[in-house]
């Protein structure tokens, strides 16, 4: 059964405009679920309603078997949620806001988990500190662990690592693999691709309040990634010979270079490019080849459904 389910979710505000559109979607216990899309596309909506924070037009969406409506309580003690925006009492220390987030929830106090927390976050150093004197990455911090301090079974991280320095950003990596390994399901928006490949173990990429794709990432690579084949020739050509016609090749300018371009399952082709060019007397002294990274794929498909 997955923990989250979400069936036929729409979502259209007064002022006339649909945020979200008939969105079905399934996450699995324990994965790790990347949701990719522009600026304005549905996410933080998305995520919003399911915490939430925001009232859909229609549709359900159950959380660990609590319906979001019906059973409001249960299904948001199973969610911590790591917001975009940096909201935090400035006055609080930090050891006192955790705590206080946790008792938000009617859990009796942990001093146990409270500070392994924020050990794993390196904020036990700083927890007599007043918010107001923290960087912005350790306010951050704070954040993740008030998500966690009620040991929700689901975490959300909405752009988690936006604005925040390379070092945090690895730590919040590390630490999103080891709630994995704890059984905590995470889904993170993000803008940053690399930080979906990195990490996710599926993908779903969102466009105009629609769920356009929904793939494992390993599939979603082989499936949609491209690889090239530069090839660089002993001798430049003007253009390319008609022989060679029924390949995807380009000529690179100068002449110097034949680009072969094909998806991740054709290699087929390779061997009858091969044949070919030795045919047609063209030869090469040396080749590389490159693969599309997600980034790539993510473009294409927004492009292709604009």
């Amino acid at each position: 059964m997955p923990i989250i389910s979400i069936s036929k979710l729409s979502k259209t505000y007064t002022s006339g405009f649909t945020a979200l559109s008939e969105i079905d979607l399934r996450i699995e216990r324990g994965e790790i679920f990347a949701l990719l899309g522009p600026n304005g596309a549905g996410k933080s909506t998305l995520i919003n309603i399911v915490c939430g924070i925001v009232t859909p037009s229609s549709g359900t969406v159950t959380v660990d078997g609590h319906d979001i409506a019906a059973d409001y309580r249960a299904a948001r003690r199973a969610i911590g949620l790591v917001p975009q925006e940096l909201t935090t009492d400035a006055f609080e220390t930090v050891l006192n806001t955790v705590s206080f987030s946790r008792g938000l929830f009617g859990l009796r106090p942990d001093p146990a988990h409270i500070e392994r927390t924020l050990r794993a976050l390196s904020l036990w150093d700083k927890r007599d500190s007043r918010l107001m004197t923290l960087s912005g990455g350790m306010k951050r911090r704070v954040l993740i662990a008030k998500a966690l301090s009620h040991e929700p079974r689901v975490l959300f991280l909405d752009e988690p690592t936006a604005g925040v320095d390379v070092e945090l950003r690895q730590d919040m990596w590390a630490l999103v693999r080891d709630l994995r390994q704890q059984g905590v399901t995470v889904i993170l928006t993000t803008h940053y691709i690399e930080e979906a490949e990195e990490m996710a173990d599926r993908i779903g990429v969102i466009r105009r309040g629609q769920i356009i794709l929904v793939e494992e990432k390993a599939a979603l690579m082989r499936k949609l990634g491209r690889k090239q084949l530069t090839l660089q020739l002993d001798a430049p050509l003007a253009a390319l010979p008609p022989a060679l016609a029924g390949h995807s090749l380009a000529l690179a300018p100068g002449g110097r270079e034949l680009v072969y371009t094909y998806d991740t399952q054709g290699k087929a082709g390779l061997t009858g490019l091969l044949a070919d060019l030795g045919a047609a007397g063209i030869g090469f002294h040396d080749l590389h080849t490159s693969q599309s990274s997600l980034e790539d794929i993510f473009v294409d498909l927004v492009k292709e459904r604009a």
